[in-house]
């Protein structure tokens, strides 16, 4: 962490490119899984595809000032989009009191932005996107080059994190999906393999406390599935922000 970590210029460029990266990425979970470009056309209603004119698109502040509504056909506007903004804005804070402006505060911001885009497109479509994962496997490992752990513990992550689900998918039967397995290798390849396991590991704890507290609740069956990709993304930012500390006192043990 730099010594400029107090200036509020620099909270406020955080606070900024947070909200507006937030406001991007919501673009990213509304078109990536219709396959629409993520440029053309520009931000529009997805209701009555009238444009939203800038003073309606400023990152959390319109959402409020329009009551939740669309201007034009007064449609409700899902809570997803300032949800989104306020998460990917809460991570930038992070990021930069862990990481600061460094290369491993980039490589972090990158991974956080994918985390969130996969976690809310798995939620709603139960699906994650290759678009996302598999670009972000090549830059896990081309940042691995430059940065801790190295290419080598990168590359292992990757293989081990991307096997681990692949046996998991062949023991279970379909029981994990092939988006799941791209994205535990994202993970390996950003993290490296001791961090990218610890990932796993919480997902994975994550996943079953919150399937025991629905089967208690009867919210869903044995039977039923449940998107895993929101988990491996909750264990991935655990990884990021704390992974280090963890395995730290693990390995002192």
């Amino acid at each position: 962490m730099t010594g400029l970590s107090s200036a509020p210029l620099v909270w406020a460029l955080m606070l900024g490119l947070g909200a507006v990266v937030g406001s991007f990425l919501n673009v990213c979970i509304y078109r990536l899984p219709r396959r629409e470009s993520l440029v053309l056309p520009g931000s529009r209603c997805s209701y009555c595809t009238a444009p939203i004119r800038w003073h309606d698109n400023i990152p959390l502040l319109s959402f409020l000032l329009l009551g939740g509504r669309c201007r034009a056909c007064k449609a409700t506007i899902s809570w997803r989009y300032p949800l989104v903004e306020a998460a990917t804005v809460l991570l930038f804070v992070l990021v930069w009191t862990r990481f600061g402006l460094t290369l491993e505060g980039l490589r972090a911001v990158l991974l956080v932005s994918a985390l969130v885009v996969v976690a809310f497109i798995d939620l709603e479509h139960r699906i994650i996107p290759d678009r996302v994962t598999l670009p972000g496997i090549v830059l896990g490992l081309i940042g691995a080059w430059f940065l801790p752990p190295g290419i080598i513990s990168s590359a292992v992550g990757t293989v081990v994190g991307g096997g681990l689900f692949y046996l998991i998918a062949l023991v279970s039967r379909g029981g994990m999906g092939g988006g799941d397995i791209k994205l535990a290798a994202m993970l390996g390849a950003f993290l490296g393999w001791q961090a990218g396991l610890l990932a796993i590991f919480f997902g994975v704890l994550a996943g079953g406390v919150v399937g025991v507290v629905l089967l208690l609740l009867r919210l869903r069956g044995r039977k039923d599935a449940i998107p895993f990709g929101p988990f491996l993304a909750f264990g991935g930012l655990v990884a990021v922000f704390w992974g280090e500390p963890i395995l730290r006192w693990y390995l002192q043990r």
